[in-house]
């Protein structure tokens, strides 16, 4: 299949898929014109990609992880889950940070709450 038929059947966009080449996550055969064609595995490989950059991994560790999809050995195994532990563990920080952020929120909410209620029965007084 073509790049086009690829991005409509993955909902990818022709640049992002481009770009995949471009990192190395995704390869094409080229045609003797220069059109890059795909095979049906391709269509899983793109959804599992964005499933992976969903997770908030980057191209890079995308691209570190692939070889353990494509070849699975000792090695790559344990390479893939050692950078797979840390993404993990940024993703973990990350959340903490994010459910400080609300807590905080929450509190200058309640501030702002009791300093609107304290108007509200001070103009009725």
């Amino acid at each position: 299949m073509r790049i086009g038929e690829l991005a409509s059947r993955t909902g990818v966009s022709v640049r992002s898929l481009r770009y995949y080449e471009e990192q190395g996550l995704l390869a094409s055969t080229r045609s003797a014109s220069g059109q890059r064609h795909y095979v049906d595995a391709d269509v899983e490989r793109v959804g599992f990609i964005q499933r992976l950059y969903a997770a908030g991994l980057s191209s890079r560790t995308v691209a570190e992880l692939l070889p353990c999809v494509d070849a699975p050995s000792e090695h790559n195994s344990e390479a893939a889950m050692a950078r797979m532990e840390q993404e993990r563990d940024r993703l973990t920080e990350h959340i903490a940070e994010l459910v400080r952020t609300r807590d905080a929120l929450d509190g200058l909410m309640a501030t702002a709450r009791t300093y609107r209620e304290s108007l509200c029965s001070g103009a009725s007084a």
